[in-house]
């Protein structure tokens, strides 16, 4: 269906005034919005029988475009174009296209469309509404709005340099401030400087920072002022207009710039008793919660506008964690501890942190079992097995070793050779001495048939010392195989290096146990050995047998201790109740644990240090 648009006409002196007051206006425009309409009226003047135009514009982010200028009538509806632009932007080209929306035919009137592309951003679009006439006139409108774009194209980026001139400022600003507030590794002198330094940029006449302190902001610091009194009337005033910022949570701008600004009572009345014209407040903010308030006054200045505002807001989120990080490291031992049991109250009490509270309730639980449940205390200590008895085989006499059969380790019968001592010089001893006592008892006779009682007595005392020494050499000959004197184990002694070497009479070559009796020996440290008695029970679990612990019972507790391993140490005999006598053997070392008392698991764990801290504490007690 064909669409019916009005038309317009002008005159030509009218067009030529109004090209004259628009090159005023496009020269030195007000606003925008001035310039936008300057534009098109210039626009629409090199446009051959132009009847109405159409700007569009997107200005900074906006989502949808909008009516930037209207001509040759502001007031006019020129909804009839929209299709048209809809196009151009669509299409992203110059299109022309005839009063029905199809296509132009020539003689008839047409609307000219225009994309406006800034770095292949759609900007915007123009459309004229054209009258009739030749195709070349309608090539011509598409050519004078492709270079009039050009004007539109310059003044968007001179706007987007501008913001990004202005974005550059803020940040060096925000820089700044940051910078000032970290020079100080204090609260009040990085608030004070920052003070200082934003009454200065932004030309205030007052700038306040406060902290809440128990639900209320107080004053900490004012620009300019070393100190003040908290009890004055402009403290009470600032910290009232500091309050209603907090508490809204938002900036508070006095007096309010538009409809959707907050209308704060206190600040008003705090501008009212202060006399002055200005007043912003700003929240200080940290991981989402405020912290305290930013308060700036002007006496006799201009209100703040939206792009201070814009600064201060950033000026808040970013002051805040690094003012909050400094309050942190500046309280006190106690402050910090009741912060932090003031926040384990809220996360355990509150209606948030369901993993914490199941933790802590377990936590709990677990406390509870380790404190009020009763187990066997037990002692526990290195643990030796030893024979119940042990035989020591010693050399008899000084001489050499022959032969060595056993060592250590090995199993034995009784009366089973286990080494053998070089017999040949006792063998020439005892024929030596047998020879010598036959002769004195020749020399005996033959003073015997002479009746000489002296020499008879002389030689009667010879023949003795003969014969006892024969008899010394065949007990050593005797002597000369070591055998074993029971059933048992060797424990200890290998000669199997020392054959031919000499050895001395009453050194220890071997040590036998029997196989049939043990004992338990533990050595148990001398914190503990106050808590071990005769009769008490335990369990031994050796290294070579760790699954199967064999119950003992103490039998004996020396007063004797010893070092072993840096430590004092007690001996402690046990004899073994119930064991398997035939997988044991003298030597096997193991773990053993002597119950003296019942006590709670906590009790149990913690007892070495407690004993070690009252021991401490009696050292350091004058």
């Amino acid at each position: 269906m064909a669409s019916t648009a009005p038309i317009f006409s002008i005159s030509d002196e009218q067009r030529s005034r109004a090209e004259t007051a628009a090159w005023g206006r496009f020269t030195a425009p007000a606003d925008g919005g001035e310039f936008y309409a300057a534009w098109l009226v210039l626009l629409a003047a090199r446009v051959e029988r132009a009847r109405a135009a159409l700007l569009l514009l997107r200005e900074d982010e906006q989502p949808s475009f909008a009516v930037a200028a209207v001509w040759p009538d502001a007031q006019r509806d020129l909804q009839y174009l929209g299709p048209t632009a809809e196009r151009a932007l669509t299409e992203r080209r110059g299109i022309v296209v005839g009063p029905d929306g199809g296509a132009s035919v020539a003689g008839q009137a047409a609307q000219v469309g225009y994309p406006i592309e800034v770095s292949g951003r759609l900007c915007g679009a123009i459309v004229f509404e054209i009258g009739a006439g030749s195709a070349a006139d309608l090539q011509l409108a598409l050519r004078e709005m492709h270079w009039a774009t050009a004007w539109l194209v310059d003044h968007f980026r001179q706007r987007l340099q501008q913001r990004d001139r202005a974005e550059a400022e803020r940040m060096a600003m925000l820089n700044a401030l940051l910078a000032a507030a970290l020079q100080h590794r204090r609260l009040q002198p990085s608030a004070l400087a920052v003070a200082n330094e934003l009454a200065a940029r932004l030309s205030c006449d007052r700038v306040s920072i406060g902290f809440e302190q128990a639900g209320q902001v107080v004053p900490l610091v004012i620009s300019h002022a070393s100190g003040f009194d908290t009890r004055s009337d402009l403290v009470r005033h600032l910290g009232e207009a500091m309050d209603e910022a907090f508490d809204f949570g938002v900036p508070v701008v006095h007096p309010a710039s538009g409809d959707g600004e907050l209308r704060a009572l206190a600040h008003a009345e705090t501008a009212s008793a202060l006399k002055v014209d200005a007043m912003m407040s700003v929240p200080l903010v940290d991981a989402g919660q405020a912290i305290g308030v930013l308060t700036l006054e002007r006496n006799a200045g201009p209100a703040f506008g939206a792009d201070e505002q814009r600064v201060l807001r950033a000026v808040g989120l970013v002051l805040g964690p690094a003012w909050a990080l400094q309050r942190v490291n500046s309280r006190s031992a106690w402050q910090r501890g009741s912060d932090a049991l003031r926040a384990g109250r809220v996360a355990m009490f509150g209606p948030r942190h369901p993993g914490l509270k199941l933790m802590t309730s377990l936590a709990v639980a677990a406390l509870l079992v380790i404190t009020l449940v009763q187990i066997d205390h037990r002692v526990a200590a290195k643990t030796a097995i030893e024979g119940a008895t042990q035989i020591a085989t010693v050399a008899p006499f000084d001489g050499f070793v022959a032969q060595s059969l056993v060592r250590a380790g090995d199993s034995v019968r009784q009366g089973q050779l286990l080494a053998r001592l070089d017999d040949r010089e006792l063998r020439l001893d005892r024929a030596r001495w047998g020879s010598e006592r036959d002769q004195l008892q020749q020399r005996y006779q033959v003073a015997m048939a002479g009746a000489d009682r002296g020499a008879m007595g002389v030689y009667a005392a010879q023949v003795n010392q003969a014969e006892a020494q024969l008899a010394l050499a065949s007990d050593k000959l005797a002597r000369v195989q070591l055998t074993a004197p029971f059933d048992g184990v060797v424990v200890s002694g290998d000669l199997s290096q020392l054959v031919g070497a000499p050895v001395e009479q009453g050194k220890l070559l071997f040590e036998i146990a029997p196989l049939e009796g043990y004992r338990v020996v533990l050595k148990v440290d001398d914190r503990d050995i106050g808590r071990l008695a005769l009769g008490q029970r335990g369990e031994l679990v050796l290294s070579s047998l760790p699954g199967r612990p064999m119950p003992f019972t103490v039998r004996s507790i020396t007063s004797v201790s010893a070092q072993q391993d840096g430590r004092n140490v007690f001996r402690v005999e046990a004899q073994l109740d119930d064991a398997d006598l035939a997988r044991l053997r003298p030597g096997m070392e193991g773990v053993g644990k002597v119950v003296v008392g019942k006590a709670s698991l906590l009790w149990v764990w913690t007892q070495g240090f407690v004993d070690w801290l009252r021991l401490a504490l009696w050292s350091w007690m004058p």
